[in-house]
C-alpha cells in the first residue's frame, strides 16, 4: 500500500509475480470492505506516514502481518528513477515478498496520545514565542526602551506596557496579539494538565525525574518518543534512535570521518534532552562535571550536545534496570514530584504550615545536600583524573 491522505494505490504480489490492484479510498469503510477480500496469511506493506498507525492498527487483527516500514530506509523508493504511485507500490510489495522490507516499531495507543500531547505542547510553545516576538517587535520599530522588568507580559510588565505611546493602530496590534497570548496560555495549561494527570502515576517518568534537569515535561516527551525502552538493546542504540550520535563516513582505507549529529527520530524529545543538558550543567553533580570537562576541552555547544546523550545513556540504563539516579537530591526530587501534582489538580498546602521555621529547616536540608553533592562530584572528577591518568599505562 503506497499510503496517501485520502487513498492508497495496492499492489500485490503473488506466486512471484507482482501486478496492480488500482486505488482504495482509506476512510474506515472503504479499509474494511477492501479488508473483506484478503486472506487470513496474507501480509500488508506500507510506509511509516500521518496515517499510517491507524490504518496499520485496523488491519492487523484481519491479516498475518503488517509491515510499517521505515521511509528513510527504503532506499529503493526513494533513489528509484521512475517513481509513481504504481512504482512505489510495486517495490514496497516486493520488498515485503523478499523479506527485506526494514520494519518500524508501531506505538501502542497510550504513546500515540502521549506523543500527540508533547507535540500539541511543542506548537503552542512556539506559538506563544511567535507572539511575544511580534510585540517586541513592534516596540522596537517605536523606539520604545527594553522593559525594565525580567517579564514584560507579566503583571508588572503589561502595567509598564499600558504607559508606552504608542499609534493607535499599533496599540490595536499589541492589544491582539496579548489577547491571542492569553488564551494560547490557557490552551498550554490545558495541554500540561493533561500531560500532569497522564504521568502522575508512571513509575518510569518518576524514574526519569530524579536525575537533575529532567522535570515532568522533558521525561514525558522521552518517554512518548522511545516507547518501550526494552526494544533497544544497547544504550547507543536509543542514542541513534534519537538523533544525538555523529555522522560517520569512511570508504576503503581512509580513516573514519565523523561529523555533526544525525539529528533523525522525534526532534521534540531531542530538544528536551538539550534544555535538561543545560539545566543539568547548572546543578552539582557528576553530570555538571562531565559538562564542564568538555567544555574546556570543545565549548559549550559540543558540552551541551554531549550532556544530552550522556543523559539518553543515563535515561536508558535507569529504566532497564529498575534503579533511580545514584546521584539524586531528595529535595529536589520531592519539589519536582509536588509540583506536578499540582499541575495535575491537586490542592496547594501553602498555610499555617508555613512559615520562618519550617523555612530555616528547609534551607538547612538543602545546605546540607549540597555538600554531600559537591563531595560527590569533588570524587567523580578525582575517579576521571586517575583514569585519564591510567590509560596510557594500560595501553602500552
Amino acid at each position: 500500500m503506497d499510503v496517501h491522505r485520502s487513498f492508497a494505490q495496492i499492489a500485490v504480489v503473488e506466486d512471484g509475480r507482482c501486478r496492480d490492484e488500482g486505488r482504495i479510498g482509506v476512510k474506515p469503510e472503504d479499509l474494511r470492505e477492501w479488508a473483506m477480500t484478503l486472506e487470513p496469511d496474507d501480509e500488508i506493506a506500507l510506509e511509516a506516514t500521518t496515517n499510517s498507525d491507524a490504518i496499520a492498527t485496523m488491519l492487523r487483527p484481519l491479516v498475518a502481518h503488517v509491515v510499517v516500514s521505515n521511509p528513510r530506509k527504503t532506499r529503493a523508493i526513494a533513489e528509484a528513477k521512475v517513481k509513481t504511485d504504481k512504482v512505489d507500490a510495486r517495490i514496497l510489495a516486493q520488498l515485503l515478498a523478499a523479506d527485506f522490507l526494514p520494519e518500524t516499531w508501531v506505538a501502542d495507543d497510550q504513546t500515540r496520545m502521549r506523543r500527540r500531547l508533547v507535540a500539541r505542547r511543542t506548537q503552542l510553545v512556539r506559538q506563544r514565542t511567535r507572539l511575544k516576538n511580534q510585540v517586541h517587535g513592534i516596540l522596537s520599530r517605536n523606539l520604545v526602551p527594553t522593559c525594565p522588568h525580567a517579564d514584560l507580559f507579566s503583571g508588572v510588565g503589561r502595567k509598564w506596557l499600558s504607559g508606552k505611546d504608542l499609534p493607535a493602530d499599533e496599540w490595536r496590534s499589541v492589544e491582539a496579539l496579548l489577547r491571542q497570548l492569553d488564551f494560547h496560555g490557557d490552551e498550554l495549561a490545558a495541554v500540561e494538565r493533561d500531560i500532569a494527570i497522564d504521568a502522575l502515576d508512571d513509575p518510569v517518568v518518576a524514574r526519569l525525574m530524579t536525575i537533575p534537569g529532567v522535570d515532568v515535561t522533558v521525561a514525558v516527551s522521552v518517554v512518548a518518543a522511545v516507547g518501550d525502552f526494552s526494544r533497544f538493546p544497547s544504550p547507543d542504540k536509543l542514542v541513534a534512535y534519537l538523533g544525538l550520535n555523529p555522522k560517520v563516513r569512511q570508504s576503503g582505507n581512509s580513516p573514519a570521518m565523523h561529523g555533526r549529529i544525525t539529528k533523525a527520530g522525534r526532534s521534540q524529545a531531542r530538544g528536551m534532552l538539550v534544555e535538561a543538558a543545560f539545566s543539568a550543567a547548572r546543578a552539582p553533580g557528576p553530570l555538571r562535571a562531565f559538562y564542564n570537562r568538555i567544555k574546556t576541552r570543545r565549548g559549550f555547544q559540543v558540552a551541551t550536545v554531549a550532556t544530552a546523550r550522556k543523559l539518553t545513556v543515563l535515561c536508558w540504563h535507569l529504566v532497564t534496570k529498575n534503579q533511580d539516579y545514584a546521584f539524586a537530591r531528595p529535595s529536589l526530587n520531592a519539589h519536582k514530584r509536588r509540583k506536578l501534582e499540582l499541575a495535575a489538580g491537586a490542592t496547594s498546602r501553602r498555610g499555617p504550615t508555613a512559615g520562618p521555621s519550617r523555612d530555616y529547616h528547609l534551607k538547612q536540608l538543602r545546605d546540607a545536600e549540597q555538600a554531600i553533592v559537591e563531595q560527590q562530584e569533588r570524587a567523580y572528577e578525582v575517579l576521571v583524573a586517575h583514569w585519564h591518568a591510567k590509560r596510557p599505562a594500560a595501553n602500552g
